[in-house]
Parts: C-alpha cells; sequence; structure tokens
C-alpha cells in the first residue's frame, strides 16, 4: 500500500480502516446482551486503580505525540546517537502503552465478557502491533532502530515515571475532561465523577 499510495496515502487509508473497524467493534459493544460481572468494579479498589491507570494513559499519550520515532512517517536517521529522555526513559511505545492501559482500567470496573473482547482487543492491538513495530522498523531502518531498542524499555518502568514532568500536569485537566465526556456520552460515569455521582 505504500509503494502503491505514498506514506501519506497509506496513514489516510489505515486511519479510515481504524476508525471505521473501531466504531463497528464499540456499535456491537452496545448491542451486546449484558452479562454478569465477575466483581463489583464501581467499588472502591477498582475505581481507584481503574482512575489512576486512565490518568497515567493521558500523561503517557500526551507525551507520546511530540518527538516521538514510533510514530508512522517519522525519519529516525541518526536516532542511534540519540539519548532517551522524558517518556522515552518510561517507554519508547508510550502511546501503545496507553492504549493498554486504558484498556485494563475498563477491564477493572466493567468485568463482563463484552468488556474483556472490546478491551481485551485494544490491549492485544496494542502490544502486538508494538512488537510488530519494533520488527519492521529495525528491518527498514537497522541499527538506528536496533540501538534505540537497547536504550529503551518496552514495557513502561514506572521507576521512571517522574521524567514524564510537566505532562503529568497536563494530564489532570485532560483525564477530568475524558472521564466527563464518557459520563456525557456513554452515560456511565468514570473518574472523579462516579464520586460525584455517588454522594
Amino acid at each position: 500500500m505504500v509503494r502503491q499510495f505514498g506514506q501519506g496515502g497509506f496513514l489516510v487509508i489505515y486511519s479510515l480502516v481504524s476508525i471505521v473497524a473501531f466504531s463497528a467493534a464499540v456499535i456491537a459493544f452496545g448491542k451486546a446482551p449484558a452479562t454478569p460481572q465477575l466483581w463489583d468494579g464501581q467499588s472502591v479498589v477498582p475505581w481507584t486503580l481503574a482512575s489512576l491507570l486512565t490518568l497515567v494513559a493521558s500523561a503517557l499519550f500526551l507525551a507520546s505525540i511530540a518527538g516521538n520515532p514510533a510514530l508512522p512517517g517519522t525519519d529516525v536517521s541518526g536516532l542511534s546517537t540519540r539519548i532517551p529522555n522524558g517518556v522515552f526513559k518510561v517507554t519508547r511505545h508510550p502511546m501503545m502503552s496507553a492504549f493498554t492501559l486504558w484498556g485494563l482500567a475498563h477491564i477493572l470496573v466493567a468485568p463482563s465478557a463484552r468488556t474483556a473482547i472490546l478491551a481485551g482487543g485494544v490491549i492485544a492491538l496494542a502490544v502486538i502491533g508494538s512488537r510488530g513495530q519494533d520488527a519492521k522498523k529495525a528491518v527498514l531502518h537497522g541499527a538506528d532502530w536496533k540501538v534505540w531498542m537497547k536504550r529503551t524499555s518496552f514495557l513502561p518502568d514506572p521507576a521512571a515515571f517522574g521524567h514524564l514532568g510537566l505532562y503529568w500536569v497536563a494530564a489532570v485537566p485532560v483525564w477530568i475532561l475524558l472521564t466527563w465526556l464518557h459520563l456525557k456520552i456513554a452515560l456511565i460515569p468514570a473518574g472523579l465523577w462516579v464520586w460525584f455521582e455517588q454522594y
């Protein structure tokens, strides 16, 4: 597809296919019959854990937007001379890690079969996609990406979360906004809004 349509054309087609596929999955999720949950996802422990995971995911996602060599079409020449800093001290796949944490958070608060399928699919795509991306970029970019892989972690390193710096500050209002939209659009409270709904 890249040879046929160019890098830009490929990204447009890939994005459209992804949006349509995910939209179809969300619609199917909404139509799927509700099944018993394995535990009470709205109790304090899963709610707190999910809130923390989505806050971390927000920080990782924001930090992944700029200067991320893993993004499609990014020039990675000379990457082998680059010393990882910021979010790349945490993981070389911050965006995919954010999607993975998002999926885990949703399974925690809604442990049903349909959630496991939808959120579990997102997790699988993020993890497998990251592995595939490493393999592809190692072939395409050789030493540049292989050295970058040695200098960075595939899995997020919690001990390095401090390197996110101001992204933690930016993540808070973004997280509050997204959880508010979750309440308004999905009609399901998330984050702080669970507490407001209860009290």
